[in-house]
């Protein structure tokens, strides 16, 4: 064998890198990783070996949406996991086609499909994910459960690894040419790089208050044959009281995931008694409708960790060697579903950076933090655009700019109500397949002005088929 076939070889059999976190952000670094390094998974719990819950990802009960944006990079960083994932039963809904959805506008049209999205527990979607990364034949990826990082090394101008503990062993160090931050939303960067003696990273915060509640019920029988919609209504925003919201997603095993939600002052209890009468005072009953002579197959469970909270790394002075992605950059308010896509997409883009300008190249870290803020910058404007809106959700309340941009939204999703090619900007947007610029073009612009084509819906729009398969329920 030549020098010049084995050279590569070596050099990517020494080097090393590390992430933190073995959620599905951790995972997907790893694997956008595992081609240029052995890869080191530190993950302070145990992984579970089927599709269930895990102890550090609470939020993992509720309703999650993987966009088709985030879906296509998965499948770009892992062949063959959108297959893996239908083969245990979760669902490609077309979009709009397959939602029934209520906004603060007006019901929206059942168009031909554009997009899609994704509809499965996050339980499955994880362990799907988790389990075709580990799958890799030349083992590059090692998991370390039990394990807590307890800080980094190096200095404020390189990251040279990690120091951790292992549950009943003694404090090491793993060293590393790269660290990647995938731990979340209790991410400990800012505190870890103030000990190296830099700065921490600019942040900003916008929390509405949000309460979640959820609860699992068996389809109606006679729709499990059926491309059962997922069916939402949405909150009010501007101002116009407690934001509150119910989402139906079918999921695996014939049944579906209920979410609902609301903001301070209008917050689901966590009481099973509540759950049925908070989704018919909705400003629409049809999802408590859907559900009330349904037997439920769980409890309630709640979560309040809903806070929208951005650090700006992208402009920080990054050391050398250390990447932070996912809800450790940012962290959504999970009602608009785009936690999951961003970090796909980020996680592409971390591939991708390191193939074009190559392992050892200077600024590699800033190149990756700078990539993903477009994916992070979209995701927040979406999330926080309505939320800013809500009672002391932030110190000095909306900017003039979030308000010029939410009027203007506001109009865009009016028009989308009768405008089938407005609706298709609006969700190219929406499942992170194209960046806000695409609501900015002069077309849109003037589709805007003149508004929808067709008249608002009355009642929401389920085919004669799906309202047969509830009659016959």
């Amino acid at each position: 064998m030549s020098a010049s076939a084995t050279g590569p070889a070596t050099a990517r059999d020494r080097r090393r890198a590390v992430v933190i976190g073995g959620g599905l952000t951790g995972m997907l670094a790893a694997r956008a990783l595992a081609g240029e390094a052995h890869v080191t998974v530190v993950e302070r719990d145990t992984l579970p070996d089927a599709p269930g819950p895990r102890k550090g990802l609470p939020q993992a009960h509720h309703v999650h949406l993987l966009w088709s944006g985030g879906a296509d990079a998965i499948e770009a960083l892992l062949p063959g996991t959108g297959d893996a994932l239908a083969a245990r039963g979760a669902r490609r809904i077309p979009l709009t086609t397959g939602m029934v959805a209520y906004s603060p506008q007006g019901w929206f049209r059942r168009w031909d499909e554009s997009h899609y999205v994704i509809g499965c527990s996050r339980d499955l979607l994880d362990w799907v994910v988790r389990r075709q990364v580990l799958a890799d034949p030349r083992g590059r990826v090692t998991v370390l459960p039990r394990t807590e990082v307890l800080g980094l090394e190096g200095d404020a101008r390189a990251v040279t690894g990690v120091r951790v503990r292992r549950t009943g062993a003694g404090t090491e160090v793993l060293r590393a040419d790269l660290v990647v931050d995938a731990s979340g939303r209790a991410s400990r960067t800012p505190h870890w790089l103030r000990e190296l003696g830099g700065p921490e990273p600019a942040s900003r915060e916008v929390d509405p208050g949000l309460v979640y509640a959820s609860r699992i019920y068996p389809a109606p029988e006679k729709t499990h044959h059926m491309a059962w919609p997922i069916v939402n209504v949405q909150a009010l925003g501007r101002g116009s009281g407690p934001g509150q919201a119910g989402v139906i997603l079918p999921i695996e095993d014939g049944r579906w995931l209920v979410t609902l939600s609301g903001t301070a002052g209008g917050e689901p209890t966590g009481a099973n008694d509540d759950f049925l009468p908070f989704a018919l005072r909705l400003r629409h009953p049809v999802v408590g409708e859907l559900i009330e002579r349904l037997t439920p197959l769980t409890d309630v469970t709640v979560t309040r960790t809903t806070v929208n909270r951005r650090r700006y790394y992208e402009k920080a002075p990054m050391p050398r060697g250390l990447v932070v992605l996912g809800d450790a950059v940012a962290a959504y308010n999970p009602v608009y579903g785009h936690g999951m896509s961003v970090a796909a997409l980020s996680a592409l883009t971390l591939r991708d950076t390191v193939r074009r300008h190559g392992w050892a190249a200077a600024g590699l870290s800033r190149r990756v933090q700078k990539g993903i803020a477009s994916h992070v910058g979209t995701a927040w404007t979406l999330a926080t655009g309505s939320d800013v809106f809500y009672p002391d959700s932030t110190e000095h309340g909306p900017t003039l700019g979030e308000r010029v941009a939410a009027r203007f939204v506001d109009r865009l999703l009016y028009t989308a109500t009768g405008s089938g090619r407005i609706a298709r900007d609006v969700t190219d947007v929406m499942t992170l397949e194209a960046g806000p610029h695409r609501l900015a073009r002069p077309s849109t612009l003037v589709a805007a002005i003149r508004g929808p084509l067709k008249p608002q819906l009355a009642q929401p729009p389920f085919t004669d088929e799906e309202r047969q398969a509830l009659a016959a329920s």
